[in-house]
């Protein structure tokens, strides 16, 4: 391997790094992953820490797990690819398909799988076939798509058009017409400024309130995530679920479930629709999905819209969607031992055990003058950071100023956080043990402390 300088200088030079401050990075250089086990990577300097993000949500079994290794190298040797265009399929797609459909509960009547290459494309496949099962039903005006503020859908045209987090669409654009936002149910920032449980669940009725003024007759689905993450970790209340899918039913919506970071086992159930019985008309996942190590994600729709679109496209005429790396050999593969390697090692159930623990001991940093609300469920959790507790305002002229520096001060103490929206967000391995989580709560305890004194 090259140097540390001289893999510095080809970076500088030749590496465009996704969600980083390019000018920040030129000047300082990337911090380089080598090695990864279980819950702990390492730097290219050799320390060591906790990966308390899961990278990016993702790695949930962990790094380094031989089992899904072996099955990459098993299929490689086999097939390393073979397009899924046409009617050709492998062997690991149909397994995979067939299990994460069978993963789900019954009463969803989910029955087929189309299989990308991550979040972002799974959610414009699904928006996209919830366009078309409205059009070939003979509803062509049912186009619009309605999400939620806070929501994070992706970064494509279309699954950017969907999140509702305006940082992330500077710069681009026109965005394409046909997608709303209501409120998100943030109770620590509602948007109307009531308080839970007196507010009568108010964003959720906001949903009814858009489909009668836009007319049921214009709009094809709502897409959410059952606990926004990237939008701040923003777990529902209890009825806001349930009302959200009788408002989809009356008015003949389809309802798209992002379960790309709460799928397989995130929250402490295998989906997080599961927390709230949701049933949701289509499915999106990536992520845990393969964990990983190696992209992948899945449209999954219902039996419903899967008989409507093959009875209902002209017999002459294909399904008109497609990615060059639908249904990889190898992603697959990698999906089918992932999930395998999540049911053996029981760790959706240490997921809720862990996820207690986690947040539990996150609220002794609520002594923090700066800690305004600490959330989540199962191992996804957030700390908001406020300059006044009262006021809710942020720290500093710059957004996310505050967090940025709590996220380096932890990496110096070993474990790796992620700054979001003025707020800490925790996403580890769903194999941490309650000693790592302890060591991940002290480094955010005096990660936060050293915050306050640098600006406050």
């Amino acid at each position: 391997m090259r140097s540390k300088d001289e893999l510095n200088e080809l970076d500088r030079k030749y590496t465009l790094h996704p969600f980083t401050m390019l000018k920040k990075e030129q000047e300082e250089g990337p911090r380089f992953i080598v090695e990864g086990n279980n819950t702990r990577v390492k730097d290219i300097d050799g320390k060591e820490y906790i990966d308390a993000f899961s990278s990016m949500w993702n790695v949930s079994i962990g790094h380094g797990q031989k089992p899904v290794i072996d099955a990459i190298k098993e299929q490689l040797d086999k097939l390393e690819y073979y397009a899924p265009f046409f009617g050709f399929t492998s062997p690991p797609a149909v397994e995979l398909a067939a299990k994460v459909v069978g993963l789900m509960p019954a009463d969803w009547n989910m029955g087929h799988a189309l299989f990308t290459c991550g979040g972002s494309a799974t959610n414009d496949t699904n928006i996209k076939i919830a366009r078309m099962y409205w059009a070939v039903k003979g509803r062509h005006e049912k186009k619009k798509i309605i999400s939620r503020n806070y929501a994070y859908h992706g970064v494509t045209i279309g699954s950017l058009s969907a999140t509702g987090i305006e940082y992330f669409k500077m710069f681009f654009d026109p965005l394409p017409p046909g997608f709303l936002h209501i409120m998100a149910p943030y109770c620590y920032r509602c948007e109307l400024g009531l308080e839970y449980p007196e507010c009568q669940i108010a964003c959720a009725k906001q949903l009814e309130e858009v489909i009668q003024r836009e007319g049921p007759d214009t709009v094809a689905a709502f897409i959410g995530e059952p606990v926004i993450g990237a939008g701040g970790v923003v777990v529902p209340p209890d009825e806001y679920w349930p009302m959200v899918r009788e408002i989809c039913d009356k008015y003949d919506v389809l309802l798209i479930a992002d379960e790309v970071i709460t799928g397989f086992g995130r929250t402490g159930k295998m989906f997080g629709c599961m927390h709230w019985n949701l049933r949701p008309d289509l499915v999106s996942v990536a992520k845990a999905l393969t964990s990983g190590y190696i992209p992948l994600g899945g449209a999954i729709i219902s039996n419903e819209i899967f008989d409507t679109l093959a009875n209902g496209i002209p017999d002459w005429m294909p399904f008109l969607h497609g990615y060059t790396y639908n249904n990889h050999p190898v992603g697959c593969a990698a999906g089918v031992a992932n999930l395998k390697f999540i049911e053996d090692n029981k760790l959706v159930e240490n997921a809720a055990k862990m996820g207690a623990y986690l947040l539990e001991r996150l609220k002794g940093l609520y002594d923090h003058k700066s800690v305004g609300d600490i959330r989540g469920l199962g191992l996804v959790a957030a700390v908001e950071i406020v300059k006044d507790k009262q006021t809710k305002e942020q720290i500093g002229e710059i957004p996310m100023e505050s967090t940025h520096r709590i996220e380096e001060l932890t990496w110096e103490r070993g474990v790796f956080t992620r700054a979001g929206l003025e707020n800490i967000e925790l996403s580890p391995p769903l194999t941490i043990t309650e000693e790592e989580i302890d060591k991940v709560v002290d480094a955010l305890d005096s990660s936060i402390a050293q915050m306050e004194k640098e600006m406050l």
